[in-house]
């Protein structure tokens, strides 16, 4: 009899080191995503604030508290990661699981700048894109979340069905940051 796995997006692709640089899957255990009813956008954030100690992000903003961070993900969109929501949250947003449903890295050291710098066209300096700000992108030609977490390193989200060639995408370019050095 065949014995089912449940295997991570990035099993056997990562972690991976050049130079100063390591790529490393992240499991986030539990993602959600919270979309606020009409008119109910103040309240979910109160909620939010009550039962995980967070508040509703600002675009391109993320907030982290004692594991749990939520993270802008869009138009009156945001991601509840590393927590269950609060059966208080269903009152005043949809919620749906997205926990399956991507691949979740995290790129840390000197030059991961650089290496977002040939992929995303987007602005990544510290100075512009400062601790807990995120954004949608692209990345080379997919869609992704790049949210910053600290001053050398960077969240970076994709489809799950994209994992591989995502992890493919940021090994060339952290060889070729390496290369440059």
């Amino acid at each position: 009899m065949v014995e089912l796995r449940a295997k991570t997006p990035c099993a056997g692709l990562l972690p991976i080191t050049v130079g100063n640089l390591t790529l490393c899957e992240v499991d986030p255990a539990v993602m959600t995503s919270l979309a606020p009813y009409q008119g109910q956008s103040k309240a979910l954030s109160d909620a939010l604030g009550t039962a995980h100690g967070l508040r509703w992000p600002a675009p391109n903003r993320s907030h982290t508290k004692a594991g749990a961070r939520v993270i802008w993900f869009g138009r009156e969109m945001a991601l509840l990661t590393g927590v269950a929501p609060d059966p208080a949250l269903f009152e005043h947003a949809a919620l749906t699981d997205q926990s399956d449903g991507w691949a979740v890295v995290r790129l840390e050291g000197n030059g991961g700048e650089d290496v977002l710098a040939r992929l995303c066209p987007v602005d990544l300096r510290a100075s512009v894109f400062k601790r807990g700000h995120t954004l949608r992108c692209e990345l080379k030609h997919m869609a992704v979340s790049v949210t910053r977490l600290g001053p050398k390193t960077f969240q970076v989200m994709v489809f799950r069905s994209l994992a591989e060639t995502l992890v493919e995408e940021v090994k060339t370019a952290m060889e070729a940051v390496e290369a440059r050095g």
